[in-house]
């Protein structure tokens, strides 16, 4: 008796020999794309704040900062109730 040809490598021992019928309908499944989440480095606060900065070195870098910088924390002091 001859052993069946497996188009495939069982590397868990624990599949049995695949039929013909097995195979083909494997070959023709198709699969859905995984999705993956993009995992920020930086918090959303920090990426504002970073945003608000390089604008803030740009516009003064063109002479545009007619305005006080977002960063500058003179003046803003508030008692906490």
């Amino acid at each position: 008796m001859s052993e069946p040809v497996l188009e495939k490598i069982d590397t868990q021992g624990m599949t049995g020999p695949a039929t013909p019928e097995a195979i083909a309908h494997a070959k023709t499944q198709k699969h859905k794309p995984m999705m993956v989440l993009p995992k920020r480095l930086f918090t959303p606060l920090y990426v504002e704040e970073m945003k608000i900065l390089i604008n803030e070195v740009l516009d003064e870098r063109e002479g545009k900062m007619d305005y006080q910088s977002y960063f500058d924390l003179d003046g803003r002091e508030y008692p906490v109730v």
